[in-house]
């Protein structure tokens, strides 16, 4: 199917599942997307198969450096997980559609839930570099322009033609979410707030930071809304996090230069914390993803 085309139908996407179930005995019941850097979160899974996104027809393939491009299936905490070491952006140029059709394809291989991680720039005063961030809601400023995951016919056997957003991300986890970093000493750089997703692939202006943060963002960062729309569409429950890698260049007369090393710097720094609280999650959360596991 061409990158021109209205989007994936749900027998295309049944297709792709099923040709990567037929590579693999596992069944995982909980997603994970790594962000920028974070790919070691993959590294956690046991009894671990790699699948190159290359390898899967239909599966559009990662080219931003931070990103894997492969689906990592294996077990975390006795968990049957599936990881995405890299996710698709709308920068590289796929349609919006394309960019979320891999949470679709994990909604029909039995998929109950999705954490989702990100790199972002932080825009609340009170954060700093290396904090973490809950996602308790976002602004999708792509979509609300014009550029929704969902715009084109819709196919109820994914979900409803007009789905809710004020409940996508999990309060339960949330609070899982929390428990786990007192449990680990990280409560100081732990903060919660709202997503904004931007189309990018610009670092955003002066101006226009001034203006996101003037309507309610306290993080910026170019992914995982689509992501989560979708998931929630698709019946999933989600929990979002993201590590605020660097803070935003909101003077126009600063000397500073934001840039993606810095990203991928500081997401290899906090990366082994994001991967513990990871672990703890799954943990802790159980009965949130243990709908049709055996036992």
């Amino acid at each position: 199917m061409s990158d021109t085309s209205l989007k994936y139908t749900y027998e295309q996407i049944k297709e792709i599942s099923d040709s990567i179930l037929a590579r693999t005995e596992q069944r995982p019941k909980l997603g994970i997307v790594c962000g920028s850097g974070l790919g070691g979160l993959a590294d956690l899974l046991s009894d671990a198969e790699e699948m190159d996104y290359t390898s899967i027809p239909g599966f559009p393939t990662s080219t931003v450096k931070g990103h894997g491009g492969k689906l990592v299936f294996g077990k975390l905490e006795g968990v049957p997980c599936v990881c995405m070491k890299g996710r698709f952006h709308y920068y590289e140029g796929y349609p919006m559609w394309k960019t979320v059709a891999p949470i679709q394809i994990m909604s029909l291989m039995g998929v109950k839930a999705l954490i989702v991680t990100n790199a972002a720039g932080g825009m609340n005063p009170d954060f700093k570099a290396g904090d973490i961030m809950i996602i308790k809601d976002h602004i999708n400023l792509v979509g609300i322009t014009g550029e929704n995951p969902l715009r084109g016919a819709n196919d109820e056997r994914f979900g409803p033609r007009f789905p809710a957003c004020n409940k996508i991300y999990s309060k339960e986890l949330q609070v899982i979410l929390k428990k786990a970093a007192n449990e680990l000493g990280l409560q100081d750089h732990l903060k919660e707030g709202v997503y904004i997703f931007c189309a990018g692939p610009c670092y955003e202006s002066p101006a226009e930071l001034k203006f996101m943060r003037m309507i309610g963002a306290d993080a910026v960062g170019m992914s995982t809304v689509p992501e989560t729309i979708v998931a929630s569409y698709c019946g999933m429950t989600v929990l979002g996090m993201s590590l605020i890698t660097n803070l935003v260049i909101a003077d126009v007369d600063s000397e500073e230069m934001p840039n993606h090393a810095e990203v991928l710097e500081m997401a290899t720094k906090r990366g082994v914390d994001m991967q513990n609280l990871t672990r703890l999650i799954v943990r802790w959360g159980q009965h949130v993803w243990s709908e049709g596991m055996d036992g």
